[in-house]
């Protein structure tokens, strides 16, 4: 009896010496990794779980390593995006997808137009080597893309982000209950941002969420300066003692925002002229130029067949006019505040349209059904 006793009081001594030094008990531990991939599963873009599966996939069957010196700005547009991938996966994916771009083109060209006319197609041979090379280049840069598209996308939304964490402070002087208020009312991707910085006080991470906001805050000093500086002005407006003050320091964090985004759009409107000049002519001018001049071509060069022609106007041309018009919108300044309703929980669902086959109810998007319909009109002629 007296032994039950003493390894009683010994087993709850233990419990309280714990619970005293501030150690967590291991029933009481949150099983971090799991919660935040749920938490990353039901905001992430559809998109990027696809190039994370890809990315992924390639890394177990080449596994090519990146360079050292390019691995800390990988790992960082990674992070950027909330990925789950590593700089080997990424790079691994930039080789392996244009070598199975080449191999199908080979295919085609050399095997089946030999089955089919007799001879190889050199066209469809040296298009895919061409395809080839601009997508592992295109590939190389995707974690730089995706994070660069995110914080576009994510910078558009902070003119609203700091009017919603000043509009709450104003009324309930409390920053984490402010930062949770923005990231209810925003749509991803700077939801996700926010629910993260809400999210890594709540798993300890950081001790408190000015901390967390300051680590979040570092990862835009190189691209979105006057967002860091409204940013410590709402925080500042905490600690002071005065009313009249408090409400000056949150004005002029809004006002600093405003004003920057302001005078970064009179830039950018300045600036562009030369590449709309561009785009406008390899867009409207030259397809509306090569009506006249592909009847033409195939006229006089008796090696030119249509499918050459659908290839270079269809295909390369548009996908070329489509990278140049991304990289013209990738400079563009943040802050006109884009707002995308159909990403509500509410409006989701409208997406997807609803059919009944029987007794079983689905749903299908759009897109299948246009694109099915449109390859057969294509078949049929």
């Amino acid at each position: 009896m007296a032994e039950g006793y003493d390894m009683l009081k010994e087993k709850y001594a233990s419990k309280l010496k714990k619970q005293l030094r501030g150690e967590p008990l291991e029933e009481d531990q949150p099983i971090r990794t799991r919660a935040y991939e749920e938490f990353k599963k039901e905001y992430l873009p559809k998109h990027l779980s696809w190039y994370e599966k890809a990315c992924n996939l390639s890394e177990k069957i080449l596994n090519i390593k990146p360079d050292k010196k390019k691995i800390p700005p990988l790992q960082e547009a990674i992070d950027i995006c909330h990925l789950n991938v590593t700089p080997t996966g990424a790079t691994s994916l930039s080789f392996l997808a244009p070598m199975l771009m080449i191999l199908f083109g080979i295919f085609l060209g050399g095997g089946v137009f030999m089955v089919l006319t007799g001879a190889p197609s050199m066209f469809f041979i040296m298009s895919s080597l061409l395809v080839g090379v601009v997508l592992m280049i295109s590939l190389q840069k995707m974690p730089f893309f995706l994070a660069n598209q995110w914080r576009l996308k994510a910078s558009n939304q902070m003119v609203l982000c700091v009017f919603y964490v000043v509009t709450y402070i104003r009324h309930t002087a409390n920053l984490e209950l402010a930062i949770d208020f923005a990231a209810e009312h925003l749509s991803p991707p700077l939801s996700l941002d926010l629910k993260k910085v809400v999210w890594n006080v709540e798993t300890e991470k950081f001790e408190n969420v000015r901390e967390s906001v300051e680590d979040y805050l570092n990862s835009w000093r190189k691209w979105n300066s006057e967002f860091i500086e409204s940013m410590n002005l709402i925080i500042g407006s905490l600690y002071e003692g005065d009313e009249s003050r408090r409400l000056n320091s949150l004005d002029k964090g809004l006002e600093v925002m405003l004003d920057e985004t302001y005078e970064k759009m009179l830039h950018y409107a300045h600036n562009l002229k030369s590449p709309i000049t561009m785009l406008h002519m390899l867009g409207i001018i030259l397809p509306i130029l090569g009506l006249v001049i592909l009847p033409l071509v195939v006229s006089f060069m008796e090696g030119v067949k249509w499918y050459h022609l659908f290839t270079l106007y269809n295909i390369l041309l548009p996908a070329g006019v489509f990278y140049m018009g991304k990289n013209i919108l990738a400079t563009r300044p943040t802050g006109y505040g884009e707002t995308d309703i159909s990403e509500s929980k509410h409006l989701k669902k409208f997406k997807k349209v609803d059919f009944k086959i029987g007794p079983i109810k689905t749903s299908m998007d759009p897109l299948w059904g246009s694109v099915s319909l449109f390859l057969i009109c294509m078949f049929i002629g």
